[in-house]
């Protein structure tokens, strides 16, 4: 390996992509553990083993670092099996199954708490959990051309009907997701809870 004099590579400090990549993860690791507001570009930068001027020509500051980080986590995955009760049962699962296996499980909630007094965070992590959430709402779409759905339904609404008790649960209640809770998740939104006499 050539010395730091003659500009070769050197020991211990990645470069080019194999850097971006350790970045990445260490902005989700700490973002996990100390939560947005306690996350700095320093803490990440000697958790990478780069520099702080390596992520800086990257990215202008933390928040576009702690988005794109974000990305790289499991969004919801397009499932077509047919039927809108199959497709958000498939797609839901999916979804609490990577929740639990990857960092989305602390990040999603720091970000979301931060999300609620940062404008700046907004602006930019908006646009990219509407389009995390695009395949959610294409089920719905299918669905209603089927005819599974009336014409009239409120495609966003009825998708934040089946996904809102996993919001609930984990803001409000405290509580664990797991993927056992997706049939009757999806059983209660779609049927409802009124009983219907004949």
């Amino acid at each position: 390996m050539r010395s730091r004099a003659d500009g070769g590579a050197t020991a211990g400090r990645p470069r080019s992509e194999e850097a971006h990549q350790a970045i990445l993860k260490a902005t989700l690791d700490l973002l996990s553990e100390v939560g947005f507001s306690a996350l700095t570009v320093e803490g990440v930068a000697h958790r990478a083993g780069v520099g702080k001027a390596t992520i800086y020509r990257r990215w202008a500051s933390k928040l576009p670092l702690v988005v794109e980080a974000f990305g790289e986590l499991p969004a919801f995955e397009d499932v077509d099996s047919g039927s809108l009760e199959g497709d958000l049962k498939s797609m839901l699962r999916r979804y609490l199954e990577n929740f639990l296996a990857t960092p989305l499980a602390a990040a999603y909630p720091s970000l979301a708490a931060e999300r609620a007094h940062n404008p700046d965070l907004s602006e930019l992590l908006d646009p990219m959990l509407k389009r995390r959430r695009r395949p959610l709402a294409r089920a719905f779409e299918r669905a209603r051309d089927r005819g599974e759905l009336r014409p009239d339904v409120d495609i966003d609404l009825a998708a934040d009907l089946v996904v809102g008790p996993i919001a609930v649960r984990l803001f409000f209640r405290g509580m664990r997701v797991h993927p056992d809770m997706v049939d009757a998740m999806v059983n209660l939104a779609l049927s409802g809870l009124v009983s219907r006499r004949s």
